[in-house]
């Protein structure tokens, strides 16, 4: 690793983590934690704790953070299916300080680049990460890792859009952003990350491995890649095997078990009676369920005059 930066860190008990998703991320609930917040099990509320949280679509992690910041949250699975995010939480769990170090030098050489040479100097690092995709080492953590995560967390930072998409190879395809002064190291924000994550179990599987680690009362958030509510809103390229409305049903059948376990359960979707008044898909799945309509404004559209306030749906068994 290059270079070496002394950390001086305070015990856990001692710190008001505050942190925030280290990527930015398609689909993330920012906008909707205050109101995600009111909603959540009186039980958690009334205690200010949460003993099992479990998050079976984690993505950027917002709720989480967001949780992790306002509750005493004794243990935590977090789970997504997506194996280039999950590197990303196990190195930042594991070896953040090597990761700033290798970020505040790619921040370096990238900002002090003209802007043409900025642009090559990404299509090179993308061409670096896509390849190494082929042959890299995803089970057994390793020193690689690191790099791995510092070339995501780079693309993600100075990509257009802040997206991550994959084609159907799995490979990262989003194009170069124009941004002047990007912040490819956050240096603050990973090492609260890094405390974030004490006590919490990272896994790269389906959704359904949830299911072992549910127990009476656990807190389950899932926030699934939302269905589109028509064919040009489709993104769900979080992972090259994308999320299906037989994997929506999938989920729904998943819903039900667990609530049947005795779990607290909230799940978060696209609502399609924004483009359907009669498009009954999820009131008809989670039929017996409690319902509720949010607005919620959408970002995620290179169209500035597409983005604006829909409705959400948030789904209930408590």
């Amino acid at each position: 690793m290059n270079g070496m930066v002394i950390f001086k860190m305070n015990s856990i008990e001692e710190i008001n983590i505050e942190a925030k998703p280290f990527l930015k991320w398609a689909g993330g609930k920012n906008q909707l934690l205050m109101e995600l917040n009111k909603i959540l099990p009186q039980k958690i509320l009334d205690n200010k704790k949460i003993d099992n949280y479990i998050e079976p679509f984690v993505g950027g992690g917002a709720m989480f953070f967001f949780l992790r910041s306002k509750y005493n949250i004794k243990k935590s699975v977090l789970i997504d299916v997506n194996r280039e995010l999950i590197l990303g939480y196990k190195v930042i769990q594991n070896n953040y300080k090597e990761l700033i170090n290798e970020l505040h030098v790619l921040e370096d050489i990238y900002l002090s680049k003209s802007e043409e040479n900025r642009k090559k100097y990404y299509y090179e690092i993308r061409s670096v990460y896509n390849h190494q995709m082929t042959e890299f080492d995803y089970i057994n953590y390793n020193d690689e890792w690191i790099m791995r995560v510092v070339y995501l967390i780079f693309l993600n930072k100075t990509g257009f859009n802040g997206l991550f998409r994959q084609n159907s190879k799995g490979e990262f395809n989003v194009p170069q952003g124009r941004y002047k002064n990007p912040k490819i190291c956050d240096e603050k924000n990973i090492i609260q990350v890094n405390q974030a994550l004490k006590d919490t179990q990272i896994i790269c599987n389906d959704f359904t491995v949830a299911e072992e680690y549910i127990d009476k009362d656990s807190f389950v958030y899932l926030d699934p890649p939302y269905r589109p509510l028509n064919k040009t809103s489709n993104f769900t390229s979080y992972s090259k095997t994308g999320f299906t409305d037989h994997d929506q049903k999938r989920l729904t059948e998943f819903y039900r078990r667990m609530a049947l376990n005795g779990a607290y359960l909230m799940l978060s979707n696209s609502d399609p009676k924004n483009n359907d008044p009669n498009d009954e898909f999820f009131d008809d799945l989670y039929t017996g369920f409690k319902i509720k309509r949010v607005p919620a404004r959408r970002i995620i559209n290179c169209n500035a005059s597409k983005r604006g306030e829909l409705n959400e749906i948030i789904i209930k068994n408590y």
